[in-house]
């Protein structure tokens, strides 16, 4: 239930669907007075929420901080959270989607000696497609990568960030294996992955990837001008930010 619920409030928390029913809604009004604030109002938010300049602020101050490794920094595991390959259904092939710096990294912190295992966590994603699991997909790629068969740790039953702690707590403790262990996932999912992880009784450092927002100066033309990539910039800060809220109102972190 709480797997579709997140679905749900994903579509939801959208700014871009809402300037969809609020056009709607303004399109539908016959007052004219009425039509005519409405039309202000979507103006109003498109700026808004179209604003590349906000965006990048809230999401530089939200992902976590740039992790330098010393050269004799060494953990038993890394723990790789899912969420960078999707799947086409009908030639049953997985690809690499935005996120996969995870994937990247992970590999090459194992082969820089800082990680001696990597456990991938992470099943489907898909409400309907549940045999498509992400985890048995990167483990044949570690394999490929030349990875070891048995530095390879799999859970590929977790279908969010909760599953993630939940399984990878039970994995590692059933073989033993003591922390801290090196937390790898994107910079904006960060702060939301290692509360839950902490939560779970895992201790863990964060190791941030897959920066979707660097501390660059922006030209004033390209802060003020509109941009559709400033929307998904929003649906990923809210999505963190609600999922964290709702997290700890559930006691999950």
């Amino acid at each position: 239930m709480f797997f579709l619920l997140s679905k749900l409030l994903s579509i939801f928390i959208s700014p871009f669907n809402w300037l969809l029913i609020f056009v709607l809604i303004t399109f539908f009004t016959k007052d004219q007075q009425r039509k005519r604030r409405r039309i202000i109002f979507c103006f109003a938010w498109f700026l808004l929420f179209s604003n590349p300049y906000l965006i990048h602020k809230l999401s530089l101050s939200w992902q976590a901080k740039q992790k330098i490794m010393t050269s004799s920094e060494q953990y038993p595991v890394g723990i790789l959270l899912a969420g960078f390959v999707s799947f086409e259904f009908k030639s049953k092939q997985g690809f690499y989607g935005g996120a996969s710096d995870r994937y990247i990294q992970a590999v090459r912190l194992y082969k820089l000696g800082h990680i001696k295992k990597i456990l991938i966590t992470g099943g489907s994603g898909s409400v309907l497609r549940q045999e498509y699991k992400e985890a048995d997909f990167v483990k044949e790629e570690l394999l490929l990568m030349g990875v070891a068969k048995e530095d390879i740790l799999s859970d590929n039953q977790s279908r969010n960030t909760y599953e993630n702690a939940v399984y990878s707590k039970k994995l590692l403790d059933s073989l033993q294996l003591k922390g801290p262990y090196l937390l790898i996932t994107s910079a904006m999912h960060m702060k939301r992955s290692q509360q839950v992880f902490t939560k779970v009784g895992l201790n863990t450092v964060a190791y941030p990837c897959n920066f979707t927002s660097i501390n660059n100066p922006q030209l004033f033309w390209e802060s003020v001008t509109p941009s559709h990539h400033a929307f998904q910039g929003w649906d990923n800060y809210l999505k963190e930010v609600v999922g964290l809220l709702v997290y700890k109102m559930t006691g999950k972190a």
